[in-house]
């Protein structure tokens, strides 16, 4: 694995440019941060803040920051890797030895049908409660993945980009909107920020810094930066740039959802249902508390944050897939990524995501999905973490662009963490 030279052509994937821009520039170019904590911030992560904030009020308000921050450290490492070397995450892995091809190959196929059932059952709780009636459950599902299918093959990355950074948009506003009308308690929530652990609180404060804000997407983080045109070291400060503001972003959304959780749910001894259901009891309590009107914004705040992901897990998950496949056959240069798009692979998952789940949505418990969700995304993250500590301070990376101490603490951190949760998910399922 080589770094390319500054002056080598730029893959086609994007607009590629001589030299990233400064200052106030930077902004306009923001967007694969924002992709890849729109795809991660998900129902399931919803509802566990809003839990937190429920039980605990705002005591963990220091754990959602500190998630914020270890995944400002994973998505950093994975785009750095990409830029630093020229080449991609899964190539790296490939680099390790086959067992990584193994685990990746069988964990990215029972995934995504995993992940697909999921996904359309999220969306589709929403769809229901906003339109009763009108079509069943599965029928919803099964159109918002075919709606997603359609979106990613018929477009590339920058109308990709665009959709999702619409999408994060309203979900911003409506949480943060949210947090603003149930009136925060500030001091209380300046309190917050000194770590404590209230009795009962650690697997929560565990999930909480571990959850929000990307599992498996961040993996394809790498590729939504070469997907921008940024391909070379050069970028790297742009990259950094980006990814901080995602998740400074992703912060303020998770801190406002805690903040309603403490809110409207904690003082007044509100429980939720487990999974995307408990979303669906959250708008029952909005509507009781300030009206239909506001109930029905949450509901459409609700299927941006489910749809987005679907977007983002069949456009991102769909880009390791492709790049896996290539990199069995070894056919390709490394680093070049110039057909992942519109390679055979890519079609293939992005219709292995969308038909074959459709048959979980009609056994009629969509909520048994989240344990089976769980259990997978469990076994990515360890994964994940471990194997960019080994990348990042390996050989292949040039020496300026290996991993600090600050970086090497804070994936020894997430992988420890990782695995606890692993472990702990395991154990739940025993």
């Amino acid at each position: 694995m080589t770094v390319p030279h500054p002056d080598s052509a730029a893959p086609d994937w994007g607009s590629g440019r001589d030299a990233p821009p400064r200052g106030l520039a930077r902004w306009k170019l923001v967007g694969p941060g924002i992709v890849v904590a729109a795809t991660g911030v998900g129902a399931g992560d919803l509802v566990a803040t809003l839990v937190a904030g429920a039980r605990f009020g705002y005591a963990l308000l220091w754990a959602a920051v500190i998630g914020c921050i270890v995944k400002i450290a994973l998505a950093e490492a994975t785009g750095r890797y990409h830029l630093a070397t020229g080449s991609t995450i899964l190539e790296g892995w490939r680099s390790l030895g086959r067992w990584t091809s193994w685990y990746f190959g069988i964990y990215i196929i029972l995934w995504g049908f995993v992940y697909g059932g999921t996904a359309m059952s999220a969306t589709a709780l929403p769809l229901s409660a906003l339109f009763p009636g009108l079509l069943p459950f599965w029928v919803w599902g099964g159109l918002s993945g075919l709606l997603g299918a359609a979106f990613v093959l018929l477009n590339r990355y920058a109308i990709f980009e665009a959709a999702m950074k619409l999408f994060i948009g309203i979900m911003f506003v409506v949480v943060v909107g949210l947090a603003i009308l149930v009136v925060p308690d500030v001091g209380a929530a300046i309190d917050g920020l000194v770590p404590r652990l209230p009795d009962g609180s650690v697997i929560y404060t565990l999930g909480l810094i571990g959850g929000v804000g990307g599992t498996i997407t961040l993996a394809a983080y790498g590729y939504w930066v070469n997907a921008k045109g940024w391909d070379t070291p050069a970028w790297m400060g742009m990259m950094r740039f980006d990814n901080r503001i995602a998740y400074i972003v992703t912060g303020i959304f998770v801190v406002a959802m805690l903040i309603v959780g403490a809110e409207l749910l904690h003082a007044a001894q509100i429980s939720l249902a487990s999974g995307d259901r408990g979303l669906l009891d959250f708008e029952a309590v909005l509507a009781d508390r300030f009206g239909p009107r506001v109930a029905t914004i949450f509901l459409i705040g609700f299927v941006a944050t489910t749809f987005s992901s679907i977007l983002g897990v069949w456009q991102g998950v769909s880009l390791l897939f492709a790049d896996f496949v290539r990199n069995l056959r070894g056919t390709h240069a490394a680093g070049d990524r110039t057909d992942l798009e519109t390679s055979p692979a890519f079609r293939f998952y992005v219709l292995w995501l969308t038909f074959p789940p459709m048959i979980l949505l009609t056994l009629g418990q969509p909520f048994a999905l989240i344990i089976a969700y769980g259990a997978f995304g469990a076994f990515f993250m360890p994964f994940l973490a471990l194997t960019l500590v080994w990348l990042l301070n390996g050989r292949a990376v040039p020496r300026e662009w290996r991993s600090g101490w600050l970086s090497n603490l804070l994936l020894a951190l997430a992988s420890i963490l990782f695995v606890v949760l692993c472990v702990h998910q395991i154990w739940s399922m025993l």
